[in-house]
């Protein structure tokens, strides 16, 4: 009997429920549940060892999950993540990634690394080279058209100048904005950035932020991203989920996640007998306003 597919809301592209993940005896992420919405940037925070990476690893199939569900709204309808293989998540259901440590080809130029995430349409139209080889077929005009859409990238990330220079060769905040424009060119429903500001400074980090704005305005994906800079977390988040040990502890928009005691609570190290103080405190001034 085929199990029914959930139905998701029609602002919801991500829905990830009772999402866990055990390696032995350790639970690196403990019946986790929140929905990225279309539009909007949404932020997993939390302190070191929370489980966020792992969160992202299980949504983008680099781990099978020990139990839960990823239930995607894709081109083809929706899609249960923890189903598919890896590369099947990128292809079929249109996610893509960015790393904490920066994955570009750096002996190969700006352009050709956004040429390499169309390395699968062009192989298509080549079929499979034969075609590109003998400039029979389509494979000129999905060649023209693949220049086009990673020129029209490096104009928006501000790289058109360094098109032709090797990508070990560009400053590192250059570097960062270059691999989420390769991100970008599989033309994703759902953007996954680990640290994105990593490493930036404060004139890398408000680019980085007009970046991502845009995406989210004009392109029409959603971000997911992990950030430990609170600064670009408030600034350009609509919806912040908290981790913390692995379990979620806070969700919703930044200001309700930064007025939370169990959040203030989690960065600051105190134990649970303070939150629960600090809860009441909290629950004591509303209720003299």
């Amino acid at each position: 009997m085929t199990e029914e597919l959930p139905a998701l809301p029609d602002d919801v592209l991500l829905r990830v429920e009772h999402l866990t993940m055990r390696f032995g005896g350790l639970t690196a992420v403990n019946d986790v549940s929140f929905d990225v919405r279309r539009g909007e940037i949404t932020a997993l925070i939390g302190p070191n060892g929370a489980g966020k990476t792992t969160v992202f690893n299980c949504i983008t199939g680099f781990y099978k999950p020990t139990a839960g569900r990823l239930a995607l709204k894709s081109h083809e309808g929706v899609l249960l993540l923890e189903r598919l293989r890896d590369h099947q998540i990128s292809r079929k259901a249109n996610v893509a990634r960015t790393f904490q440590n920066i994955r570009l080809f750096g002996g190969m130029t700006a352009l050709e690394n956004l040429l390499v995430a169309q390395h699968a349409p062009l192989m298509k139209a080549s079929g499979l080279t034969v075609l590109g080889v003998l400039g029979i077929g389509g494979f000129n005009r999905a060649e023209r058209e693949a220049i086009g859409k990673a020129k029209g990238w490096l104009e928006r990330i501000g790289l058109i100048d360094r098109a032709d220079d090797p990508a070990a060769d560009l400053p590192y905040g250059d570097q960062r904005r270059l691999e989420i424009a390769r991100a970008m060119c599989t033309d994703p429903v759902l953007l996954c950035l680990d640290e994105p500001a990593a490493g930036l400074n404060p004139r890398e980090s408000l680019e980085l932020n007009a970046l991502l704005r845009s995406i989210r305005d004009d392109d029409g994906a959603a971000v997911l991203l992990i950030e430990h800079d609170m600064s670009v977390v408030m600034e350009i988040s609509d919806h912040v989920v908290v981790l913390d040990y692995g379990k979620k502890i806070s969700d919703g928009s930044p200001k309700a996640v930064r007025d939370d005691p169990k959040v203030i609570a989690a960065y600051l190290g105190v134990e649970d007998e303070e939150v629960a103080e600090v809860e009441r405190e909290v629950e004591g001034a509303e209720a003299a306003r």
